[in-house]
């Protein structure tokens, strides 16, 4: 699995081409799912969550639902995209075309854009109308938003609570123009995600080439570890994730779990070219989690024999199908030699604080001594693969 390729460190040409980003955010208008929504739901959405924030970040949550930053202020923005301003008073933070401009300057061909508290408007909610018009409305709107660039590869959303309604909105989110499909990190209602009734849904993403992914969210450490006799905090960066200290180091559990659900149960073996996307979970569990994969995949083939089916390790298959984007300060260039360069892609969470202010010079950092082939494939072809464009 690993990748020792040597190169001349000082070879920056891989940076002088096209660079793809795998995460991104629209920090979306008060009015950003009311627009789109249906109106027999308006009065069961929640609020947006930012819509009671008052001080400085309250007048910027509503400078963007008037729609772009002021001319001059949007040109001193453009000076130092990455390193100035995140949330609301960051470029192209809620415009679309000003986002077009940030991508510009940052020489980034490829983008994928997901919201950041739209879904909390919905997601809750015990009402089956509400979840899936709440669905619709996001997945209209991130279209909408995406629509006049191609750079812009929206992911939408569904849910299986409701199995057939869950397979309506990816078949219509992918008609109508969004890029990449999510769900939750959790089983699909009360099955498995590799549970046979789903191939339906992997079959639908493997034949539109439509790449599934799963998103940090909100992955909370269980509330009796935070009775602690302390006071508990908040999210160290205030973003909608909502992470705590204790909920930090174990965040990876979700999608482990839901990655070991996925390929134990076959559907990384009976959809070869389905591609997986594992977006700012961090990346450094990538290799040990492969490693333990191979081994409970040998280990219990005896005693769970339909195991024997999956013929590709599954450490393999991770290197074909599934791409991860590390933390800012993971070390990617150890995670490469660990495992393989095939897996890693670069991203900035723009503009959300914890992408960092000089996110491609630090990952870059860590890639000295690998080829710059390896350095491809992080900045651009892995992200590619991704849509099976490699």
């Amino acid at each position: 699995m690993s990748t020792e390729v040597q190169g001349n460190a000082e070879d920056k040409s891989y940076l002088n081409g096209d660079i793809y980003d795998a995460d991104a955010h629209v920090m979306e208008p008060l009015d950003w799912l009311e627009k789109h929504a249906d109106p027999s739901i308006l009065d069961r959405l929640e609020d947006m969550p930012t819509k009671s924030v008052g001080g400085a970040i309250g007048e910027l949550v509503r400078l963007a639902s008037e729609g772009a930053h002021p001319i001059e202020k949007a040109k001193e923005l453009e000076k130092d995209i990455l390193s100035g301003p995140k949330g609301y008073a960051a470029l192209g933070a809620f415009n679309s075309k000003e986002r077009s401009r940030t991508l510009d300057i940052l020489n980034i061909k490829g983008q994928l854009v997901f919201t950041t508290f739209a879904g909390l408007q919905f997601a809750y909610s015990k009402d089956n109308d509400v979840l899936y018009g709440g669905l619709r409305a996001h997945n209209k709107a991130l279209a909408e938003w995406c629509k006049d660039d191609s750079r812009l590869h929206g992911v939408a959303v569904t849910n299986f609570r409701d199995e057939s309604r869950g397979l309506e909105e990816a078949k219509w989110a992918i008609d109508n123009g969004c890029r990449a499909m999510m769900t939750g990190t959790g089983p699909f209602g009360a099955k498995s995600p590799g549970h046979p009734d789903f191939d339906i849904f992997w079959k639908l993403l493997v034949e539109k080439n439509t790449p599934f992914i799963l998103h940090i969210g909100v992955h909370n450490i269980r509330k009796e570890y935070m009775n602690d006799g302390k006071k508990s905090g908040l999210s160290f960066n205030g973003a909608g994730e909502g992470i705590r200290a204790k909920d930090f180091p174990i965040v990876n559990h979700w999608p482990e779990q839901f990655l070991t659900a996925l390929i134990l149960d076959g559907v990384l073996e009976r959809f070869p070219t389905l591609k997986i996307g594992i977006i700012e979970y961090g990346a450094d569990w990538v290799p040990s989690f492969m490693r333990r994969l191979d081994h409970a995949h040998k280990a219990f083939s005896k005693s769970e024999p339909w195991l024997l089916d999956i013929k590709r390790k599954p450490s393999q298959q991770i290197i074909d199908q599934v791409r991860v984007t590390p933390y800012v300060f993971d070390d990617v260039g150890l995670l490469i030699r660990q495992s393989s360069d095939k897996i890693y892609m670069f991203s900035t969470d723009y503009p959300h604080f914890e992408g960092g202010k000089a996110p491609i010079e630090r990952m870059d950092a860590t890639l000295d001594g690998l080829g710059v082939e390896s350095k491809l494939r992080y900045f651009k072809e892995n992200y590619l693969d991704l849509f099976n464009q490699m």
